[in-house]
């Protein structure tokens, strides 16, 4: 599979300041009226923007570290140094204050305006964002909005496939991982992978489950073993609550792993904590995990687990305590508006549920889910921007079979895949 690849684009920035401003050569105009998306999405900022000569300054900081630029400050020198990426392909930048020349990879490069500092904050002109580190930069006269379009950015991926996601077999070798639905726990709180959702699927014509699975395997993409369960009728809380449920869930979870060559488990337990005593769901969800993670880790299998936001009424989710016993967390923060919405999630609550599970969890092991079925193109733009402006782990997609070629067309110049 092919991925696109975003080019540097340079914008006249000074051209549309002076417009906005209507400074005078020399002054400084505040420009807080100006608002600043990345992504599709509003940036805080640590400072306000400024106009010199004609010239949008932003502070240097708050964009470069939303873009995944390291920054250094050298107060002795008077300094600012930003590198991004790594090896051979990084780009390392150094700028230092009232000096209107800045080297990039060791060479000078002039600036149409000098880095200045206000109020501890270092100021540059937007369009080196645009000219040195590949992002893109618009500006929207109509409602007074400078709009940077972060560059694709290599993540991992895991996709969702269904009982029957054929039409997009041929990008599992793309992925890092696939979940395959295809188990969960019944009504009676037992395993199965024979019933009328999330079975095992018939096979069609050459593809069959051992071929999907082997296929992954050989692509190194790793093929998890999905297990659903709701709590519908309270078979979830069953089954976490009653040791005797609990362990044989387990025992054959892990055997049915192995019988079909899959190389993790991803645990997707949904409507914890929505009745219940949250604090005993908690405990018991928490001890189901830690025996699950013991059996796994002895049969050399991952861990993953797909969990509700923190900020959804289910409250049966304690991501500090499982985000050390599993591999992975994807953040399903989707569905606020009821499951049979098809409208794209709101993001302020989708920014929230990932502030709030940083706080609990390493940003390393998050990701975040996407649901096709309610995205399109524009906001899935905006999510896997959030996606790595916090500098995620990853993404996954709910699921495969369902995405159309525009959505594909935006993820992937969004995204670098793996191959």
């Amino acid at each position: 599979m092919k991925l696109k690849k975003l080019g540097a684009f340079v914008l006249g920035i000074s051209v549309f300041a002076a417009t906005l401003s209507g400074s005078y050569p020399g002054r400084a105009e505040a420009a807080a009226s100006v608002k600043i998306l990345l992504d599709g999405y509003p940036l805080s900022f640590s400072g306000e923007p400024i106009v010199i000569k004609g010239t949008t300054m932003v502070p240097f900081r708050s964009i470069s570290e939303a873009l995944g630029i390291t920054v250094t400050w050298n107060q002795a020198q008077k300094s600012i140094t930003a590198v991004k990426g790594e090896g051979d392909a990084a780009v390392h930048v150094k700028l230092t204050l009232d000096n209107p020349e800045a080297t990039v990879n060791g060479s000078p490069v002039k600036l149409a305006v000098a880095p200045k500092s206000q109020q501890g904050n270092t100021l540059i002109p937007l369009s080196f964002f645009s000219q040195q580190f590949g992002a893109k930069v618009g500006w929207d006269q109509a409602t007074r909005t400078v709009s940077i379009a972060s560059p694709q950015k290599k993540m991992y991926t895991l996709g969702f496939y269904a009982i029957s996601s054929f039409s997009d077999a041929a990008t599992i070798p793309s992925f890092n991982s696939i979940s395959f639905g295809w188990s969960r726990i019944d009504e009676n709180g037992k395993f199965t992978m024979q019933g009328s959702d999330f079975r095992l699927p018939s096979s069609a014509g050459d593809i069959t489950p051992d071929v999907l699975v082997q296929g992954a395997a050989e692509a190194n993409t790793t093929p998890y073993l999905m297990v659903y369960s709701s709590d519908v009728k309270g078979e979830l809380t069953k089954i976490i609550e009653d040791q005797t449920y609990r362990e044989q869930a387990i025992t054959d979870m892990v055997q049915a792993a192995a019988d079909y060559n899959f190389q993790g488990i991803m645990l997707d337990f949904e409507g914890l904590g929505l009745t219940t005593d949250k604090e005993l769901t908690r405990s018991s969800f928490n001890a189901f995990v830690k025996e699950l993670a013991t059996a796994t880790k002895a049969a050399n299998l991952k861990l993953s687990l797909a969990l509700h936001p923190l900020n959804s009424s289910y409250k049966g989710y304690d991501y500090k305590t499982l985000g050390q016993l599993a591999d992975e967390i994807v953040i399903m923060a989707y569905n606020y508006e009821g499951g049979g919405s098809k409208k794209p999630e709101p993001v302020d609550k989708v920014n929230e549920a990932i502030t709030l599970a940083l706080k609990e969890t390493d940003k390393s092991k998050l990701i975040l889910g996407l649901n096709m079925d309610n995205e399109d193109e524009n906001s899935v733009n905006i999510l896997i921007g959030l996606a790595k402006r916090y500098d995620l782990k990853g993404i996954g997609l709910w699921r495969l079979g369902i995405i159309n070629k525009n959505e594909w067309n935006t993820i992937y110049n969004t995204v670098e895949f793996k191959s």
